[in-house]
């Protein structure tokens, strides 16, 4: 067997650098993070073939003294830890003390700084075979500039991994956003080849940091974004959340930043897939910008060498308070603002000369949106006699009555829905013309307008024609009404619990003793979520209780779930989300179908409702429920003003 031996340190450099230095990006991204860390108010960052040829960063931070450069680029050698204590509650965005002497190991590097006490600046060179370190006098103002020349020389291995120019520089480019966007007081410049990619200012205020925003993630992300600013048990969120009509095909736009590191974290997806659950499109992602502010004390980024993931002492506190944070903001978007984004889009499109018509389902290009044979409309969760108030009333239905709302009566309601009588039985009788044209109801002196505007059409029995000063708006009615019905049902569940029902036969379920374990150790929570699951032996559970809402669905599945969600997550959603899927289907499947011929006040008071209720932009499939055209739009249409 060979005998042990230490390795080289020029070796042990190029093995940390295996870890650290992957790509160009990778370089970018420590010599930045160090600039920052040294107070720069100013980053340049210059790359020539994707970075393979060169990467040259300059900050105007605080500088390196003579004396320190050589120990610069020894490994475990750094300015911003000192003691256990300081790894405990890391402030800066790098602490290992590796970056700089695994580049060096895996290129040509060299190092020019000047501190403000020194009179003149002193560079630091060296190269990947040796790594003796030569210093030379030199001139540069205060600050310090890095040079990576011909990476990968020395590891041919690895330079054979590398992608074209340009997926490189995407990657530099896509790592300098990062960085752009978590530090908005330092002002940054990216060359490629000797041309200018980004040059952005310190941006001081709210106005500039949009700006940036807009730069950096498109204009039409902040046009469609909502602000989020929120605090509680010593922790901060704020930054920007797009609107669900705002939704992309990919991932590619979510940006998540604890203490200023930009961050991948398991516990955080989960957090904002669960606030946006019921109001995207099938897979459709969000898009956000957010920034979370801790006790450094309470995160550890000492969990990978790239430090893109942290590991909090308290996940749940932190995986709820971002939940209900962004829960709330969702909640509270109102046609209002969608219709701002909407405008702003128009705008744009007016100055480049785009067309197309743009509303509440703004940049939505999800998958088949229902037929016009399967539109139709709901009834109002807790009405008996009419969908609408009768023909006269018009207004808002903001005092709804209390009805008794019992979990054993969820599946009576849901089939007296579809029974033969009242409007159901109506709608099938009664021939509807196409088209229905009334006097829209004119806001009185003083008033202002609701957001989306008055009713004045119905076209074939399932569009709500609707115009205000901004234009045309187009609503489907079914696909509205829908969402008012799913939100008054979520309330009336929320208000009474969810209730449980015995199983008279006990379900058997086969586990690991891990999944055992846990179902042990989480019963109480279990039961809090109406299911009672005892452990009655080492790799076996009992189902006992199911909640009464859920007692058709597949247990043995649902607890299985559960189970997983806890091991991933630390908690679980399932019975929610379960829950909140079937009255989706309730009040999707139990409404009165196409063709039903609405009045002008009836119509109006659906668009009420619609500005009153929580997500109304979207169905409980993440549908768009309305869109505008604005008058501008129309006007190119028709060739007006020219």
């Amino acid at each position: 067997m060979p005998a042990i031996r230490l390795l080289s340190p020029r070796l042990a450099n190029q093995i940390a650098a295996g870890e650290v230095v992957e790509r160009p990006a990778s370089v970018v991204k420590e010599l930045v993070e160090n600039a920052l860390d040294a107070g720069a108010n100013r980053v340049d960052i210059d790359v020539e073939q994707g970075g393979v040829k060169l990467i040259r960063v300059r900050d105007d931070g605080f500088g390196i003294g003579e004396a320190d450069l050589p120990l610069a680029l020894s490994r475990h050698a750094t300015s911003k830890i000192e003691s256990l204590d300081d790894l405990e509650a890391v402030a800066s965005l790098g602490f290992r003390g590796e970056a700089l002497a695994s580049i060096s190991s895996v290129s040509r590097l060299a190092l020019t700084s000047r501190t403000e006490a020194q009179e003149a600046a002193s560079r630091v060179e060296v190269e990947g075979r040796d790594m003796d370190a030569r210093i030379s006098p030199a001139a540069h103002p205060v600050g310090t500039t890095v040079e990576v020349r011909d990476l990968f020389f020395n590891t041919p291995a690895r330079r054979k991994f590398l992608r074209t120019e340009k997926t490189e520089f995407n990657h530099v480019e896509e790592c300098v956003r990062r960085q752009a966007l978590s530090r908005f007081d330092a002002g940054f410049t990216l060359r490629h080849n000797q041309r200018v990619v980004q040059s952005l200012r310190p941006a001081e205020n709210p106005l500039d940091r949009e700006r940036r925003i807009g730069s950096l993630c498109g204009q039409q992300f902040i046009d469609n974004a909502v602000v989020i600013d929120a605090e509680a048990t010593g922790l901060r969120l704020w930054g920007w959340v797009a609107l669900p009509t705002f939704s992309r095909s990919q991932a590619d736009l979510q940006y998540f930043f604890v203490n200023g590191r930009v961050i991948r974290d398991r516990l955080v997806a989960h957090a904002v897939r669960q606030a946006y659950r019921d109001v995207l499109y099938n897979n459709r992602h969000p898009a956000f910008v957010l920034y979370l502010e801790v006790d450094p004390a309470t995160v550890d980024v000492n969990v990978h060498p790239t430090k893109h993931e942290v590991r909090f002492r308290d996940g749940r506190l932190v995986h709820d308070f971002i939940f209900r944070t962004l829960h709330k903001a969702l909640a509270d978007v109102r046609p209002d603002d969608h219709l701002r984004g909407a405008v702003a889009q128009s705008a744009v499109r007016e100055e480049v000369g785009g067309t197309g018509v743009v509303g509440g389902a703004s940049s939505f290009s999800g998958g088949n949106a229902p037929s016009s044979a399967e539109q139709g409309i709901s009834r109002s969760w807790g009405e008996t006699a009419s969908v609408f108030p009768p023909q006269g009333s018009g207004g808002h239905q903001q005092q709804q009555p209390h009805h008794e709302w019992q979990a054993r009566d969820q599946m009576g309601f849901y089939q007296s829905l579809n029974e033969g009588g009242g409007l159901a039985g109506r709608q099938q009788s009664e021939p509807v013309p196409e088209i229905t044209v009334g006097q829209p109801t004119r806001p009185a002196d003083g008033e202002a307008e609701p957001p989306l505007g008055y009713a004045i059409a119905q076209l074939h029995g399932i569009y709500i024609l609707a115009q205000s000063r901004q234009g045309m708006i187009v609503v489907d009615m079914h696909a509205a009404h829908e969402r008012i019905t799913y939100e008054r049902m979520k309330r009336a569940l929320e208000a009474q619990d969810l209730k449980s029902q015995p199983l008279l036969v006990p379900v058997s379920l086969a586990v690991s003793q891990k999944e055992a374990a846990l179902a042990e150790t989480h019963g109480n929570e279990l039961q809090q979520l109406g299911l009672q699951v005892e452990r009655i032996g080492p790799e076996t559970l009992a189902i006992r209780q199911v909640p009464a809402l859920l007692r058709g669905a597949d247990t043995e599945q649902l607890v299985r779930d559960i189970l997983a969600d806890l091991i991933e997550n630390g908690q679980s959603d399932r019975v929610e989300a379960v829950t909140h899927e079937l009255l989706g289907t309730m009040a999707c499947h139990g409404s009165v179908r196409a063709n039903r011929q609405l009045t002008i006040p009836e119509m109006n008071t659906l668009l009420r409702d619609m500005e009153a209720t929580e997500r109304s932009g979207q169905c409980n499939h993440g549908r768009p429920t309305w869109t505008v055209v604005t008058l501008s739009e129309l006007d190119k249409l028709f060739l007006r003003g020219r």
